[in-house]
């Protein structure tokens, strides 16, 4: 008769042990979320946040849109047909869906969008009056990146011309908020009333919201009005204001009914090189509030 074999001896690890073994997860690190704001129609929002993305992706990052303006045009200048839009950032903020389900490629590698329909303005009727109201972009955006090599490394938001829900949203979601200014006689007018809502917005919504910068737009070095408006907003507001300024640009104007960004449209027109330095500015001023 054969002996039968002992059965192998299992060693009980201790607590310590099975930590030591177990495969450390990272943490998942969450974008920085940039809100381009202004209370002011037609001061280059869209535009910044069309270009600024493209910019940024050209340079490495990892990039997300969210259109928040009813009009949509920020869906349309990068190329996104209105019919592919089936699920948008209105049925995000309804809570149909979650903020990975609305995001869509665009043409330009690493740079996608989160796009808009006119449903969302109607939105402050429909949740208006829900507890959460004012956090309901912040929270699609804590679940949009997962750990994987996909993540997104910014967002940016593009504001409707209004200081509505959807703006407090994009406020409250908001690590900064980047304020594209018009060079016309106006623009510290509605710099200060758009100041005041940050304001309000860090005392009782996001404590740790802050101006990240003031982007010059629409300048003429030719007119007298816009160096003046220029030199004012600097002295107002010092070093808020970023160095490049961007040009009025004709090709910057044409690139949208294109569907495409200025950098794809024309590389080399001075639009395209002012958003290129914008965005390696903003970069190297994210790199400064680390430090500090």
């Amino acid at each position: 008769m054969m002996d039968t074999p002992d059965a192998p001896q299992t060693e009980e690890l201790s607590p310590a042990q099975v930590i030591a073994f177990s495969p450390k997860t990272e943490p998942v690190k969450p974008p920085r979320v940039l809100s381009i704001a202004n209370q002011k129609g037609g001061v280059g929002k869209t535009t910044t946040a069309i270009n600024l993305g493209t910019a940024l992706a050209a340079i490495g990052e990892t990039v997300l849109i969210v259109d928040l303006d009813p009009q949509g045009n920020a869906s349309t200048g990068l190329g996104i047909d209105r019919r592919n839009r089936r699920c948008s950032t209105y049925d995000v903020l309804t809570g149909q869906a979650p903020m990975r389900n609305a995001i869509l490629a665009t043409a330009v590698p690493r740079l996608h969008i989160a796009a808009s329909t006119l449903d969302l303005s109607g939105l402050e009727l429909e949740i208006g009056a829900a507890r959460d109201r004012a956090f309901r972009l912040r929270s699609a955006l804590a679940q949009v990146n997962n750990g994987g090599a996909n993540d997104y490394t910014y967002v940016l938001v593009d504001c409707p011309p209004s200081l509505n829900l959807l703006t407090v949203n994009a406020m409250a979601a908001a690590s900064a908020i980047l304020v594209p200014l018009q060079c016309e006689f106006f623009a510290l007018e509605g710099l200060s009333q758009l100041i005041k809502t940050v304001e309000q917005v860090k005392a009782t919504l996001n404590p740790d919201l802050t101006i990240h910068g003031i982007v010059l737009t629409m300048h003429d070095a030719r007119n007298n009005l816009s160096n003046q408006v220029a030199a004012d907003v600097r002295q107002f507001m010092g070093r808020k204001v970023y160095d490049t300024m961007i040009p009025r640009n004709v090709r910057v104007s044409e690139a949208p009914s294109y569907g495409k960004p200025v950098l794809v449209y024309d590389l080399k027109c001075v639009g395209s090189e002012a958003y290129l330095r914008l965005a390696t500015e903003i970069i190297q001023r994210e790199k400064e509030l680390k430090a500090s």
